[in-house]
This record gives C-alpha cells, sequence and structure tokens, in this order.
C-alpha cells in the first residue's frame, strides 16, 4: 500500500506540474500564433481594399503600350526611310 502512496505522489509532485508547464507553453504558442493570424487577415483584407482599382489602371496601361507601340513603329519607319 506505501508503494500505491509513493506512487500517488510522485504523480503528483513531478508529473501534474511537468504537464502543466507543457500545457501553458503550448497555450502560449497558440496564442502567439492566433495574433499572429490575425494581422495577417488584417492586412489581407487592406490589401484587398487595394485591388479595387487594377482593372482600371491595366486597362490604362494597356492603352499607353499601344501609343508607345505606334509611336515606335511610325520613327521606326520614318528612320527607315531616312536610312534606305
Amino acid at each position: 500500500m506505501s508503494l500505491w502512496t509513493f506512487g500517488n505522489l510522485l504523480l503528483l509532485v513531478a508529473v501534474v506540474p511537468i504537464l502543466v508547464g507543457l500545457l501553458n507553453r503550448v497555450l502560449a504558442a497558440l496564442e502567439r500564433i492566433r495574433a499572429a493570424s490575425a494581422d495577417i487577415l488584417s492586412g489581407g483584407v487592406a490589401l484587398v481594399g487595394e485591388l479595387n482599382d487594377v482593372p482600371e489602371l491595366l486597362a490604362k496601361t494597356d492603352s499607353t503600350i499601344h501609343e508607345v507601340a505606334v509611336g515606335a513603329v511610325r520613327y521606326a519607319g520614318s528612320v527607315g526611310k531616312l536610312l534606305g
């Protein structure tokens, strides 16, 4: 019977505090992960708000590229006539 008592005391004195300490560390890491994921989510939501104008900006970029290409072709044609 005294071995059972010794085993129970050892369990209460040594094993339970170790388990509580490990659980505390795991929960602390979980809270850091939760905070980081909340920061990522808020950053993503802010980024989505910035992306609403992208289609219009891409259309403007496409028209600018087309204008530059037309000008470059005209310039190359004129240089070709001068050199040819």
